[in-house]
């Protein structure tokens, strides 16, 4: 799972913007089921959103959590990182706001769907996921 959650101004997304951003971010999980990619809004006004110690309108922090996927090389890391400069982009500094992303790696072994450990990436069990679009129960092994 990555969990996107997006930090912003009141007014900074309408609806339709969070749709389309939403989107852009499942798009930068093309091997995963679509299920496991979440994106939260919060909207956070000026007087409680403070960089450098100075309330702040018209930024962006964006906090993600992966745990299905970890990076293994620095390569990876930046490969993906422009892939997110460019499928974000469109909805952060083409807006004007100033933003800033980060990413925590959680262990897999550290999480649960619906009550059951996802498959292992790239099993026939993730593939079965994939197909269902949910989770469903796997054969034991």
């Amino acid at each position: 799972m990555p969990l996107w959650t997006v930090y912003h101004a009141p007014g900074a997304y309408t609806a339709d913007d969070k749709q389309a951003f939403a989107e852009a971010v499942v798009s930068l999980y093309p091997i995963l089921p679509a299920f496991y990619v979440g994106t939260v809004f919060r909207e956070v006004p000026a007087e409680s959103f403070f960089i450098g110690g100075k309330p702040v309108d018209g930024f962006v922090r964006i906090a993600v959590d992966h745990i299905a996927r970890q990076f293994s090389s620095d390569r990876m890391r930046q490969r993906w990182l422009d892939m997110v400069n460019e499928a974000l982009g469109p909805y952060l500094e083409g807006r004007g706001f100033d933003w800033e992303l980060h990413i925590d790696e959680t262990p897999s072994e550290l999480w649960l769907i619906q009550g059951m450990r996802p498959p292992r990436p790239d099993t026939a069990g993730e593939k079965l996921w994939l197909a269902e679009g949910r989770p469903v129960p796997l054969p034991v092994e």
